[in-house]
C-alpha cells in the first residue's frame, strides 16, 4: 500500500467519525494521564525537637547530637511605675505545711532512718561557677540563665510557664493562659534566635516535633500546637508522647517507663510504641521537693550558711548543685563526712563553708520512696488519665464514639435477644433497649482500663452497673488521694496491664530516666525495692527485674529528646504531620486525625 492509499484510508475513517458524532454515538474518552504525586523529601536538619519540662527547656535540630538546654524561666520588666515584684517559687510550693514545719521534719527523719545501715564512708566535692548580674539594658524579657541571674533590685517579675507538667496557671500576676502562652513564645523564640540560630522568618521552611507528657491537659497542649503553627508560624508540627519516646530513644521496645523529672514523676508501660492508657500514672512530686528536704536534714546537720532561703532563686540553685554532688542512694555507704562547699553570688565575697553529713545525704533521695515526708497537704498527689471533658472545636470526640458505640453494642444485643428467644404470638412486652441513664453509665469520667471496663460494662443489670461504676469512682478518687512512692507506682502501673505476659515484659524492662534520681546506687536501690514488693505470682515468672538508668551510655536526661529525634528520620512519621493550612481549616480535629496515640 503506497503512502497515496494510506492517506486516503484515514480521510475516510475521519469522515465516519464526523458521521457517528452527528448520530449522537460519541467515541470513548481516554483520560489524560495523571502524574503521580513526588513524595515531599523533609531533610531531617529542617525538624525541630521540642521537649518542655517544668526547669528546663531542651530544643535542637533533629541532626543534632544533643540540645540545646536551658533553664525554662522568663524574667519580664515592668511595665507600669510602682508595680509589685512577683515570682514564681521554685522549691516552696502549694499545700506545703508551714503551719507545722517540725512534723514535717519528723515524718522525715521516722520514715528514712528505718532503711538505712552504717558501713563506710564517700567523699563528696563541690564545683561551682562564677556569676554575676544580668546587665540592665532594660529589654522587655530575658529568659534562660539571664533570667536566673536578675538583679531582685531591677523591676523585673520571674516567671516559670509550666509547672508539673502543665501550664503555669494560677491567680497570680502572670498566671492567665494567654501570659503563659506568651511566656513560651518568646523563651522559645529566644532560643531558635540566639542558640539554634534560626531566624525567626525561616520558621516556614522548618518543621517541629513537640514531645508532651502522657497524662496532659489536652486543651493547653491544643493552645500549644496553635502557637507554633499560627503565630511562630512552622509549617508542619507532629505531636508525641514523652514515654513512647524514651522508648525509641534507649532502642526498646517494650518497657515501663519511669520519668522522675523536677517537678513531676511519670510511670508508664510501653509496648511496641503504644502507650498502655491503663498504666499511665503521674505523681506531683520530683526532684525539687528531694532539694527542699535535704535543705531540712541539713539544718539539723548544722548548715553553716545561715541565710540560705528557700524562697530565693540563687539560694535553691546552690541547694541543687549541693543535693546533685552530695547525695545517693548506696547503702553500703553511710557515717560522718566532712564537705565543703563555696558560695559565688553577684556582688558577693567568695565565701568557703565546712560541713559535716552522714544519713542525711541518703535519706534525702528516699523520700521519693516516702512522699509523705514532702510534707504536702490538701493536695492530690498522684493522677490517673481521666476522659477529656469535651471541645466544641471536636464533635467527634471519644464521648461520641464511645455513645456511638454503645448504641451499636445494644442494637446488635437486641437482634441476638430476638433471634434466640422470640416472643410468643400475640406477646406485647416491653422493649429489650437498655435505659438511657445506663447510657451514660458508660461515658464515665475516668479510663477505667480494658479489664475494668469490661467488668463494668458486661453487667446485665443496669443497677449493679451503676453501683459498680460509683464504686469505683469512689476508689478512684481515694486511691488519688494517696501519695504513692515511686517503687509503689511502678507496681501498681505494671499490674495495671491487661496480660500476664506484658507484665512479664514490664518487669523485665524498668527503664529510669530523668534527672530527679539521678543518684549514685538508685539502679540497684530501686530493683531490690521492687523485687521485695512484687507480686509472689510473678517472682516465679519474672527471670531478673532488670532497671535501666543509662542505656547506650546515655545521659537519662535527654533520652526522651533523643527519641524525639529518632522519630522524626521514622517513615511512618510521614502520616502524623500536622500542617498550618490543615490546622487552619480544622482545628483540633487534626490532632485526633493525626496523632500516633488516643487523643
Amino acid at each position: 500500500m503506497t503512502q497515496t492509499d494510506r492517506d486516503a484510508e484515514n480521510g475516510r475513517d475521519r469522515e465516519k467519525d464526523r458521521e457517528k458524532e452527528q448520530r449522537g454515538v460519541k467515541r470513548p474518552i481516554v483520560p489524560a494521564a495523571v502524574p503521580e504525586p513526588l513524595q515531599e523529601q523533609i531533610q531531617a536538619n529542617f525538624i525541630v525537637v521540642i521537649h518542655p519540662g517544668s526547669k528546663t527547656l531542651r530544643m535542637g535540630r533533629a541532626t543534632d547530637t544533643l540540645p540545646i538546654t536551658v533553664p525554662h524561666v522568663i524574667a519580664r520588666r515592668h511595665t507600669q511605675p510602682g508595680q509589685r515584684r512577683y515570682e514564681d517559687q521554685c522549691l516552696l510550693r502549694e499545700g506545703l505545711n508551714r503551719l507545722n514545719p517540725r512534723l514535717c521534719r519528723f515524718n522525715l527523719y521516722r520514715n528514712t532512718d528505718q532503711c538505712i545501715n552504717t558501713e563506710h564512708i564517700k567523699h563528696g566535692k563541690q564545683k561551682l561557677s562564677r556569676a554575676c548580674w544580668t546587665c540592665d539594658n532594660s529589654p522587655l524579657s530575658v529568659s534562660g540563665d539571664q533570667a536566673l541571674y536578675v538583679n531582685p533590685a531591677d523591676c523585673y517579675s520571674i516567671h516559670w510557664p509550666i509547672c508539673r507538667g502543665h501550664l503555669n496557671i494560677h491567680s497570680g500576676p502572670g498566671g492567665s493562659l494567654t501570659a503563659a502562652l506568651a511566656d513560651l513564645e518568646t523563651i522559645w523564640s529566644h532560643a531558635l534566635q540566639k542558640l539554634l540560630e534560626i531566624p525567626l522568618k525561616d520558621l516556614k521552611y522548618y518543621r517541629c516535633i513537640l514531645l508532651i507528657p502522657d497524662i496532659c491537659n489536652r486543651q493547653h497542649v491544643k493552645e500549644v500546637v496553635n502557637m507554633l503553627l499560627v503565630k511562630m508560624g512552622f509549617s508542619a508540627v507532629v505531636v508525641h508522647q514523652e514515654s513512647v519516646c524514651v522508648t525509641f530513644g534507649s532502642g526498646l521496645s517494650s518497657a515501663c517507663v519511669v520519668d522522675v523529672g523536677d517537678q513531676k514523676t511519670s510511670v508508664c508501660c510501653v509496648e511496641d510504641g503504644v502507650s498502655h492508657r491503663s498504666s499511665r500514672l503521674c505523681l506531683a512530686y520530683g526532684g525539687s521537693d528531694v532539694t527542699r528536704c535535704f535543705f531540712w536534714l541539713m539544718q539539723r546537720a548544722g548548715f553553716p550558711y545561715r541565710e540560705c532561703q528557700l524562697s530565693n532563686k540563687l539560694d535553691c540553685m546552690l541547694l541543687q548543685q549541693l543535693k546533685e554532688s552530695f547525695c545517693h542512694l548506696d547503702q553500703d555507704i553511710s557515717g560522718l563526712q566532712d564537705h565543703e562547699f563555696r558560695t559565688r553570688f553577684p556582688d558577693s565575697p567568695v565565701l568557703l563553708y565546712q560541713l559535716r553529713l552522714g544519713d542525711e545525704k541518703l535519706q534525702a533521695p528516699m523520700t521519693l520512696f516516702y512522699p509523705a515526708a514532702f510534707g504536702i497537704v490538701g493536695q492530690k498527689m498522684t493522677s490517673l488519665l481521666h476522659r477529656s471533658q469535651g471541645d466544641a472545636e471536636d464533635p467527634h470526640d471519644e464521648h461520641f464514639l464511645l455513645t456511638t458505640q454503645s448504641k451499636q453494642d445494644q442494637s446488635s444485643k437486641a437482634t441476638t435477644d430476638r433471634k434466640l428467644f422470640p416472643k410468643p404470638a400475640g406477646f406485647e412486652g416491653e422493649s429489650n433497649m437498655c435505659d438511657p441513664s445506663e447510657k451514660g453509665n458508660l461515658t464515665q469520667d475516668l479510663d477505667l482500663g480494658h479489664a475494668q471496663a469490661e467488668c463494668l460494662v458486661g453487667g446485665a443489670d443496669a443497677e449493679e452497673t451503676s453501683s459498680a461504676l460509683l464504686s469505683r469512682k469512689t476508689a478512684m478518687t481515694q486511691f488519688e488521694g494517696r501519695a504513692l512512692g515511686v517503687d509503689k507506682a511502678i507496681l501498681h502501673s505494671i499490674d495495671s496491664c491487661a496480660s500476664d505476659e506484658t507484665k512479664r515484659k514490664m518487669y523485665s524492662s524498668v527503664l529510669l530516666v530523668g534527672g530527679g534520681l539521678l543518684f549514685h546506687g538508685a539502679q540497684e536501690f530501686l530493683q531490690h525495692r521492687i523485687l521485695n514488693k512484687m507480686p509472689p505470682s510473678f517472682r516465679c515468672l519474672v527471670e531478673n527485674v532488670d532497671v535501666i538508668t543509662r542505656p547506650k551510655d546515655m545521659d537519662p536526661r535527654v533520652i526522651a529528646w533523643k527519641g524525639g529525634a529518632v522519630l522524626a528520620c521514622l517513615d511512618t512519621t510521614q502520616e502524623l504531620w500536622i500542617h498550618q493550612r490543615e490546622w487552619q481549616r480544622f482545628g483540633v480535629r487534626m490532632l485526633r486525625e493525626r496523632a500516633a496515640f488516643v487523643w
